[in-house]
This record gives structure tokens, C-alpha cells and sequence, in this order.
């Protein structure tokens, strides 16, 4: 009898993978998420469609307590209004939608993360990477309330596994991710760093890296505009509102700042001494992209004053990834004379 190719056995496995993953996913969707992030969004579309700009809030508070404010950058205000424009005005039938998006992006998460370890001969890391995705307890949270961080982090992981072939695409698909959520945002210097280093002419990095920067920002910048001319100073006080709120969150483990009492820029210094490290590490290619990667939402992770538990998900595909670099570089130690 013929044994099945390396291949078939490969895709057997992810598809069964991905059918348990939808399976265990969609069991969730019966959870009541009015009062979460995902209902806000809702009535932020809502607001949208009634000529109302859903950052204009924010400066009726003190950039310190939270009221539920629009935080996001306007992408995903804007497909929910989209999506409200062409039909679904009521909650229930709007938030039956995105879980089908949502569930589409995390079973994505999952088939990403097995096909950037297969290629590398590794169908038991590739199997373990996309079981870890798809059954992680913070992974299944974000599924049980409905936060939209799988459509980021799924942007994220396509485009860190592009960014050596195609780096232009895979900078757009950053900056569309920052669009969506802008939680990614402390990767900006290592895509910064990453283009410096993939440019071998000297006179020719500063435009590159100038280049770089404006596809960066061009979804936030361009989906911003309207609201810009709308209300300027709620869209920038609402998106700085993250980086000025009281410090929280939900596992009882306060940050060092929020320990200390520490406001303002003292509050950040912890968190961005290590994020420069992490920076200098990247810049000195002492790690490869997944390890830099891991190393800066970690310390995001570990140091913000805000720490949720949907922000644990940004970390699970990283783990895994990670493993990328150790074999890369195993690989160039063997192949150099």
C-alpha cells in the first residue's frame, strides 16, 4: 500500500485542526457581549450614521477615567457603520456578522502559523503552532466576548512571514492592522529598523526608510482624514487617551508605574527602557524578526499601565513563531564554510 506524500498528511492535519478549532470556537458565540468593546463598536457605527462623531466624547472627560471612549483608529468605526448603512441596524444580527469574520480571521491566525513553520520541515512545530493558537485560553476569550484583535494579529503574522519577499506589501498590511487597532504600534521602529538593514545602499536607506514610514502611517492618516476635518482635537485626544488613562487591569497585577504612583511620561519610562532594548537588540541583529517581535509585545505586555486580557492573544502566535529563528539561524551556521 502506498503511504500518503509528506504534504497530504500535512494538510490532513490542519484541516482537522481547523475543523475542531470552528467547532470549539462557534460553541462560544451564544455569550452576551453587550457592555463589552465589541457593542461599543457597534454604537460608535450607529453614531457615525447619525452624523455624530464618535471621537467628540472623550472631551467631556479628563484623559484619565474611561468612558467607553473610541480609542481605535477609524477603520473598523467605519466597516461598522458600513456594515449597519447596508442593512444590519439592530446588535443581534450585526454581532452574528462579525463573529463569522472574526472566526474566518482566528481560523486564518491558524493556517498562518502552520504554514510558516511547514516549509521549514517542521509538521509536529507546525501542528503544535496552530493547536496553540486555536485552542489558547486568551485566544478562546477574545472568541467568547468578540474583540476584533484577530483581525490585527492575523495582519501582523502575514505580515511578518512577507516581509523579507515582499517588503512594501508587507508594510501595508502593517499599517492596515494599526488601522484596525492600533495596538501593534510599538513594532512601527523594528519595520523602521527591519528596512534600514534590507537596503545594502547607503545614500539610498534615508528615502527608503522615509518611504517606509509614510506606508506606515498611510491607513491610519487616510481613514482618519474625514474625522480629522470632522473633530480633530476628539480624534487625537481619544487615540492619546490609551497612553493618558489611569493605569488597569483585569488579573490584578499592577504595573510598576501603577505600584508606584507614577503619571505622565515617569509612568512610560520603564516600559520604553526595555522596548529600547529590544530595539538595539534587532538593530545589532542579535535576533531575528519573530524573537524582536515577541520581545516588544511582551514588554508591552508586562510594563502598560492597561493590561486587559484580550491583550494576552497579541502574545500567543509569537511563541510559537519564535521557533523560526532558532531553526534560520541553525540553518546559516550550517550552510557558511
Amino acid at each position: 500500500m502506498r503511504k500518503p506524500q509528506p504534504y497530504v498528511i500535512a494538510l490532513v492535519c490542519l484541516l482537522a485542526l481547523l475543523v475542531a478549532g470552528a467547532a470549539v470556537n462557534v460553541r462560544l458565540w451564544n455569550s452576551d457581549t453587550k457592555g463589552e468593546d465589541i457593542y461599543y463598536a457597534w454604537v460608535e457605527g450607529g453614531r457615525i450614521l447619525n452624523g455624530e462623531s464618535p471621537y467628540a466624547r472623550v472631551l467631556a472627560g479628563n484623559m484619565r477615567d474611561n468612558d467607553k471612549y473610541a480609542t481605535y483608529f477609524p477603520v473598523f468605526y467605519e466597516l461598522s457603520a458600513l456594515t449597519q448603512w447596508a442593512g444590519l441596524r439592530d446588535y443581534e444580527p450585526w454581532i452574528a456578522f462579525w463573529r463569522t469574520i472574526f472566526l474566518a480571521f482566528n481560523l486564518a491566525i491558524g493556517a498562518a502559523l502552520f504554514f510558516l513553520l511547514y516549509p521549514r520541515g517542521q509538521l509536529l512545530a507546525a501542528t503544535f503552532a496552530s493547536a496553540f493558537w486555536l485552542f489558547n485560553r486568551w485566544v478562546l476569550h477574545v472568541t467568547l466576548v468578540a474583540h476584533l484583535d484577530v483581525i490585527p494579529i492575523f495582519l501582523v503574522i502575514i505580515s511578518l512571514g512577507i516581509f523579507r519577499k515582499h517588503r512594501w506589501s508587507s508594510l501595508f498590511l502593517f499599517s492596515l492592522s494599526l488601522g484596525v487597532k492600533q495596538i501593534g504600534i510599538f513594532l512601527a521602529p523594528l519595520y523602521l529598523i527591519w528596512t534600514w538593514q534590507a537596503v545594502t545602499t547607503g545614500r539610498d536607506r534615508l528615502r527608503q526608510i522615509l518611504l517606509a514610514a509614510l506606508v506606515i502611517a498611510s491607513v491610519p492618516l487616510v481613514s482618519s482624514l474625514p474625522f480629522l476635518a470632522w473633530n480633530a482635537e476628539g480624534l487625537v485626544k481619544s487615540v492619546l487617551f490609551s497612553a493618558t488613562r489611569n493605569p488597569g487591569d483585569h488579573f490584578g497585577a499592577a504595573s510598576a508605574d501603577g505600584l508606584m504612583g507614577w503619571v505622565g511620561l515617569p509612568a512610560k519610562l520603564p516600559m520604553l527602557g526595555l522596548l529600547a532594548l529590544a530595539y538595539g537588540l534587532a538593530w545589532r541583529r542579535k535576533i531575528g524578526m519573530y524573537v524582536a517581535t515577541l520581545l516588544v509585545v511582551a514588554s508591552f505586555l508586562d510594563f502598560n499601565s492597561v493590561l486587559f486580557l484580550q491583550y494576552l492573544a497579541w502574545l500567543v502566535p509569537l511563541i510559537p513563531l519564535a521557533m523560526c529563528d532558532v531553526w534560520d539561524a541553525a540553518t546559516v551556521k550550517v550552510v557558511r564554510p
